[in-house]
């Protein structure tokens, strides 16, 4: 793991680049760290399958729409 700042790293790049192959580099920017690394060194998230229950989900739109109605009810009784 080697750590630097992004002036070094645009100065540098070539070198962070060809060493990112065999470790992790991390870019200070400001208080922000970025990591330069293999995309290969990185496992893709698991994603969960549809199952059976799928024919229950509701769309983004719809789930909107209930809640905007809890939150007129609940103002309304207030």
């Amino acid at each position: 793991m080697t750590v630097i700042s992004s002036k070094e790293f645009m100065s540098n790049e070539k070198k962070y680049f060809d060493l990112a192959m065999t470790e992790e580099i991390f870019v200070k920017r400001d208080n922000i760290m970025f990591i330069v690394s293999r995309v290969n060194d990185i496992k893709p998230k698991k994603c969960l399958k549809p199952d059976d229950d799928l024919h229950r989900a509701i769309t983004m739109d719809e789930l909107l729409g209930k809640v905007l109605d809890d939150i007129d009810k609940y103002y309304d009784s207030k």
